[in-house]
């Protein structure tokens, strides 16, 4: 009896054990360590807007494909039955009444300078009762009749309209490879952003966790110091209060690092649920290129500048086909009769030809069309400026912004380290009581400010640096720039 007790609390012990184990196994988060260069590798593979951007350039290049069938000939089938009010006759009759008295005549009463005139006659009579017998009233095609046909039409000449149709599909093709090149540039900004960004969280979690042991230690270090009668009990007070406050900072720190995650989660496209843990540390470069070399880029290179530009030949290319309108359009045609149902027979079974097409006057409306593409031609004119002269404003906010941060990184350094010589002797001065647990609050809060943002500028100079690359059009260098020689980089632990 005993040993059976004893086994099913055995077994009762293995199952809970056994479910413990199950309920950690299925809260526990994979973790994934990324770089920035693996995490890009990952973004441009996963990505929904790079893809949907890949099959418009396919289209694009589709089109551009169509657009050079328009120099080759149609050539198809076509198929009709008709059905008319009445069947179509000739009618001679008029003519047999005419030509019935002259072979009478002729045939009863001609005079012949022959010696026997009789066979001739005869011949006349002959051919008075063909005309008299002959079928007068022909019908040459019935009402209801059915024609299955090949055709063909070759243009030959348009005014320019095919050559203006190939050259916008080529500038469409050109303009959807750009809409390729803003999207990877803007995906680019918009991982450092989240990256670095989830960089930044963890070490602000770091940092807020230092905090909150150091409060903890001074919280217990002050009530110990009031058991023994060395401080009074408001300043433990004070360290309870600021020791809440850390609690309350890391908690939300935390909750921003897992917000923060989600972005760059949703960023590479990754659906299942884990912690990424990135590798790569915030940077930032005392120099770069000065800010002409950036302006120049962005005027060769940015993907908006050049979309503009794209719409520029367009308007221009449409100014070409609404002047086109004033020239003819000539084109070769052809038809073979390939079955036929009750056609008449005089119909040929094939037919070429060449056809033209030219409107001579249709109110002013070509004139006038002609006029709105030329003005659209200048009101694009005025867009590429605006464009251009907003383009060299964002840069050069984003340079001045960068050259701001770096300043502020290398005022923050001496701070870092007058923060942490001021908590020193805060908290040597707290233990031989010639300080109150203010002050060594007030310390350690200090030095924790000034961490932070250190890394908070750190992190600023990181996205200012990938948008003024990708307003330069350049989006590609910032690898980079990561990598250079003279690269600084940093992280709280």
């Amino acid at each position: 009896m005993k040993f059976k007790i004893r086994t099913a609390v055995l077994f009762l012990l293995l199952l809970f054990y056994l479910s413990e184990w199950t309920v950690t196994a299925q809260n526990t988060v994979a973790v994934k360590t990324l770089t920035f260069e693996q995490a890009l590798e990952i973004t441009n593979g996963n990505s929904h807007v790079l893809k949907q951007n890949q099959y418009l350039q396919k289209e694009k290049i589709q089109e551009a494909k169509a657009a050079k069938g328009l120099y080759l000939p149609k050539v198809g089938i076509s198929a009709n039955y008709l059905r008319m009010s009445d069947d179509l006759h000739l009618d001679l009759t008029g003519v047999k009444n005419s030509i019935t008295p002259l072979y009478e005549v002729l045939g009863k009463y001609g005079s012949f300078s022959v010696p026997d005139p009789t066979p001739i006659r005869q011949k006349l009579l002959s051919g008075l009762n063909d005309v008299e017998n002959g079928d007068w009233d022909r019908m040459i095609q019935k009402k209801e009749f059915g024609l299955v046909a090949a055709t063909m039409q070759w243009p030959i000449y348009t005014g320019g309209k095919i050559a203006a149709a190939n050259k916008v599909a080529e500038i469409q093709k050109g303009e959807a490879d750009e809409v390729a090149r803003q999207k990877q540039g803007e995906l680019m900004s918009e991982l450092t952003e989240r990256y670095f960004g989830l960089c930044l969280a963890r070490q602000a979690v770091m940092i807020r966790q230092d905090v909150l042991d150091g409060m903890n230690k001074h919280l217990d270090d002050a009530i110990k110091m009031e058991k023994q009668g060395m401080i009074a009990n408001a300043d433990v007070l004070h360290a309870r209060v600021f020791q809440a406050q850390a609690e309350r900072e890391l908690s939300k720190a935390k909750r921003n690092q897992e917000i923060v995650n989600q972005s760059l989660l949703n960023t590479l496209a990754m659906e299942e649920e884990i912690t990424l843990e990135p590798s790569s540390r915030l940077f930032y470069l005392d120099t770069i290129e000065p800010l002409d070399y950036f302006i120049k880029n962005a005027r060769q290179n940015n993907p908006l500048l050049q979309q503009v530009n794209s719409k520029k030949k367009l308007v221009m290319q449409n100014y070409k086909v609404e002047k086109s309108e004033y020239f003819p359009a000539i084109a070769l045609e052809g038809m073979y009769n390939i079955v036929d149902k009750d056609l008449s027979p005089y119909t040929p079974d094939w037919t070429v030809g060449i056809g033209l097409n030219w409107t001579l006057f249709d109110g002013a409306a070509r004139y006038r069309k002609v006029k709105a593409a030329a003005l659209k031609t200048d009101q694009v004119e005025e867009v590429e400026q605006k464009a251009q002269a907003d383009i060299e404003t964002m840069i050069n906010k984003l340079y001045q912004e960068l050259n701001m941060y770096r300043e502020q990184l290398i005022e923050l350094e001496s701070s870092k380290t007058f923060t942490d010589e001021y908590l020193r002797v805060r908290e040597k001065a707290f233990h031989e009581e010639m300080s109150n647990a203010t002050e060594v609050v007030d310390a350690r809060l200090a030095q924790s400010q000034v961490r932070i943002e250190r890394l908070q500028a750190m992190y600023s100079y990181d996205l200012a640096l990938a948008r003024l690359l990708e307003y330069a059009g350049i989006s590609s260098q910032f690898l980079d720039y990561q990598k250079r020689l003279s690269v600084k980089m940093e992280s709280y632990k």
